[in-house]
Order: C-alpha cells, then sequence, then structure tokens
C-alpha cells in the first residue's frame, strides 16, 4: 500500500507521512488498528528507523494515530469521520465572510488605487514617461552605492547626503523654508500621509480634505480614524468657508490642485494659513508635480510662506523620476522632528539607504535637474497637443481645463453625468482615465474625465483620442 520514490524532492518523511495519512483518511487502515512497528515498517520499506519514527510523530500530532513508547501506533480516528469533517471545515472557512475595519471596507467600493492596474495605457493619469528616463545613469549611481554599502558604517534611517541635497533643491526651486533635519525620506509620497495621519490624528478629530480631491489623503486620515470635511473649490482652488471651526488638520495640493490642475491664489494661501495655529490646526501641503510649470514661473509653495512651523511638506520622486523609484518625502515643522523620527522608525516606513545614497547622487551631480529641464519642455508639448486633438475630435462633448502645469488634466463632459460609464466603455476600448466623479468625498457635483498627457508621445496621444471620439 505504500510506495516511496527516493528520487522525489518531497523526501522520504514527508511522502510516508502523506501516503500513511491517505490510507487513513480512506478507511484503508481502520480505526483501533495497530500500525506496524518502526522497526518492522522501516525494514519492510527499507529505509531509516528515523525516517517512520518521524512519520508516527507528524500523524500523532495530527490526531491520526496514538503513539506511546514500547507500544504498536494505533489508529484513531474513522476515516469516514475524518473526511466529513475535513470536508465540513473546508467549506465553513470558504463560505465564512472576513470582518474588515470600516476603513478597509470603505476602501472595497472606490477604485482607488485604480482597479485595472495592469500593463499602463493611454491616458491614465498620474504617470511621467519612464521611457524618457536617463536609466543607464540611475544604474551607474545604483551600482556605485551598492559597491560602498560594505564600507559605509551604519547610519540614520534618513541620510544626510540626501537631505542635505533635497534641502537645497527644495529651497532654491520650490522656496521651502527648512534645514536638512527637518526632511524624512519615506518609501512614497502616501507613506508620508500615513505617518502625520498616525502621528497627529487622533479618533473624532476634523480634517479638511479638497473636494474633488486625493483619495489617498482621504484613505489615510480615515484609517486613523479622523472625521473628513469635503471643502468645495472655486478658481482659485479650495475655498475659506466662513462659519466652520478650524479642524486639527488641512490637506491641500495648492500648487496644482488634484485633480483640477488649479493654482491657488497668493491670497487664499494667506487667508488659509491664517487658520493654522501651531498646536491647534496644522496643513498639510501635498506638492505631488510641483517640478512641472508651464505656463509662468512656478509659485513657491505654500510652506515657504509658513514663519510659524504650522505646514508639512510632503513630495515625492514618482513624478519626476519613474513611478518605480517610489522614493516620498516629508518636511516636518521644527517641534515635531524628534517625535517624527522615532514614529517613522516604529511604523517601519524606513526607505532602502543604498536607494537613497544613489538618489542624493543623482542630484549632488545634476542629473535629476537636468533629466527636469528636458522633460519640462517634453510635457508642457505633450499637453498643447492633447489639448488640440480633444478639441479638434471632442469639443462638442467635452469642454477641457487647460492645467498651467502638472501631468494630467481634467476635461469635463458638456452633456448629462454619466462619466463612470463613460470611463467603463473608454477602458474596455483600450483609453484608460479616471471619472472625474470618483474623486468626490461626498455627492458629486462634478463629471468629467481625468486624463493624463506626461507618459505618452503624440502619436499615443492621437490613436487614443481617435478611440475616444468612435467610443462618444
Amino acid at each position: 500500500m505504500i510506495d516511496l520514490n527516493r528520487a522525489d524532492d518531497e523526501g522520504l518523511v514527508a511522502q510516508l507521512t502523506s501516503q500513511l495519512r491517505g490510507l487513513i483518511a480512506a478507511g484503508r487502515l481502520a480505526k483501533g488498528g495497530a500500525l506496524p512497528s518502526s522497526r518492522r515498517l522501516a525494514g519492510d520499506l527499507g529505509v531509516s528507523r528515523n525516517t517512520v519514527t518521524y512519520a508516527f510523530e507528524q500523524l500523532a500530532a495530527e490526531g491520526y494515530i496514538e503513539a506511546s513508547h514500547g507500544r504498536r501506533p494505533v489508529v484513531t480516528v474513522d476515516g469516514g469521520e475524518r473526511i466529513e469533517g475535513t470536508v465540513a471545515t473546508a467549506s465553513g472557512v470558504r463560505s465564512a465572510k472576513p470582518q474588515l475595519s470600516p476603513w478597509a471596507s470603505e476602501l472595497k467600493q472606490t477604485d482607488w488605487p485604480m482597479s485595472y492596474q495592469a500593463p499602463l495605457k493611454p491616458l491614465r493619469p498620474g504617470h511621467g514617461d519612464a521611457r524618457e528616463f536617463p536609466n543607464e545613469i540611475w544604474a551607474r549611481c545604483l551600482r556605485r552605492s551598492a559597491l560602498r554599502a560594505a564600507r559605509r558604517e551604519p547610519g540614520p534611517v534618513n541620510r544626510p547626503r540626501l537631505r542635505e541635497a533635497l534641502a537645497h533643491y527644495l529651497a532654491t526651486s520650490r522656496g521651502v523654508r527648512a534645514t536638512a533635519d527637518q526632511i524624512l525620506i519615506l518609501p512614497s509620497a502616501q507613506a508620508a500621509l500615513t505617518l502625520i495621519a498616525a502621528a497627529m490624528i487622533t479618533p473624532g478629530d476634523e480634517v479638511w480634505v479638497e473636494d474633488p480631491g486625493y483619495p489617498g489623503a482621504a484613505a489615510a486620515f480615515r484609517a486613523s480614524g479622523a472625521r473628513l470635511t469635503g471643502i468645495r473649490l472655486d478658481a482659485q482652488g479650495m475655498q475659506r468657508l466662513p462659519g466652520l471651526k478650524a479642524p486639527k488638520l488641512i490637506f491641500m495640493t495648492p500648487s496644482h490642485q488634484h485633480p483640477t490642475g488649479r493654482l491657488m491664489s497668493l491670497p487664499r494661501r494667506t487667508e488659509l494659513l491664517g487658520l493654522s495655529r501651531p498646536g491647534k490646526t496644522w496643513i498639510v501641503e501635498d506638492d505631488y508635480d510641483g517640478e512641472f510649470h508651464y505656463d509662468s514661473r512656478p509659485v513657491p509653495a505654500l510652506q515657504g510662506l509658513d514663519a510659524h512651523g504650522r505646514v508639512f511638506y510632503v513630495g515625492t520622486f514618482a513624478k519626476a523620476m519613474t513611478s518605480d523609484i517610489r522614493l516620498g518625502y516629508l518636511v516636518v515643522p521644527p517641534a515635531l522632528v524628534g517625535a517624527f523620527e522615532i514614529a517613522q522608525r516604529h511604523i517601519g516606513l524606513i526607505a532602502a539607504s543604498h536607494v537613497q545614497e544613489a538618489l542624493a547622487e543623482f542630484i549632488i551631480d545634476g542629473h535629476f535637474l537636468a533629466h527636469l529641464r528636458r522633460v519640462r519642455r517634453l510635457y508642457h508639448a505633450r499637453r498643447d497637443y492633447l489639448v488640440a486633438a480633444l478639441e479638434r475630435h471632442l469639443g462638442e462633448m467635452l469642454s477641457v481645463e487647460i492645467p498651467s502645469g502638472g501631468i494630467q488634466l481634467v476635461a469635463r463632459l458638456k452633456r448629462g453625468r454619466a462619466d463612470r460609464a463613460t470611463v467603463k466603455r473608454l477602458v474596455e476600448a483600450g483609453v484608460e482615465t479616471r471619472a472625474l466623479s470618483s474623486l468626490a468625498l461626498g455627492r458629486p457635483r462634478d463629471h468629467g474625465l481625468l486624463l493624463g498627457f506626461a507618459a505618452w508621445r503624440e502619436n499615443e496621444i492621437s490613436a487614443a483620442v481617435r478611440t475616444m471620439a468612435s467610443c462618444f
């Protein structure tokens, strides 16, 4: 009844255990029946006694046999009972509904992250063009960093060279006012939002978010038990609504509002900044694609206007470099640096040190700025090309909002509100987009399409717009 294969990778003990278990479950070894002794069975099978002993011990632990010193093992279960019980248990496991937290249950009902994350297709928003990235230069930086790792002394989780390089870059390009020790390096910008939520939110705290806005921020704050209030937008960005008591946190994307691309005016920035009070109300500024301005000089970051340490500044390299290089960073108000460094380590939001060192070299040697200058011109041209194509082929259907920067734009439906049905049809036809209504916090008032342009060449944009026109 037993046939062991010595060439099988499974091993003799595993084979013997499995075959004996199968014989008992099938009823071929009846309940109460005694098995051969380990010595005799080992001799019959031509294996070591230890092989048989280990198999018996495993079956005894599983409850199939009872084994005691000096006595032959005895089968303790009936095959039919064991099979029925196993089937019933498996069936029960399959039918049981897992109990998720309210936060996780709500995430399952959204399309964030985008539910169709299979190969990138035009015109999915939120991506730069990885084909334009200087991969050979980046590979050299990574290789040198990896080779130096063996000689590098263990150090802080936020590498000093990268913090210094980022502090200089952010000061000169975005007007951020921060010392190097205020900058935390994280696996992604979403990790920065998670860290802020974990360190700052007490369940029940109120958080203002833009509506429509970035779903990742809403998800991070909800996970910490915050009560979210969606603040509507006007031409200047997030509105200041009189009569509302200032919340614990205000989340905003002032440089390019997500998803509309609107630029928050200086008076509106000053007005919202006036609401923040250290220890009472804090502002989280997400500058997710602040490197890309096309029609005018870039407006400095809101954080640079803050003289009292009330603003968290969040950024990412995923847009400017490639989505695979997901490093993000967080500029923390001075009074909170120590607490956030401890929280970062406890939550485990730590970026690989050799990647940090490689990125520091990439920035210090000028490769990052050279890449930015080149793709900024390229993405500007692609934005204009997409706008012209949409107006030419779909001008009667869509009203395009031309952003002053960024890597995506909004095209509003002129007729009807069926943007989710439209997105479903477009995805089936091979054009990826996102429904503007899906980014609303509550009942959507805005309906349209969020279209990416940075990742796509002109011939790809043309083909996608023609497909859209045929779908419409």
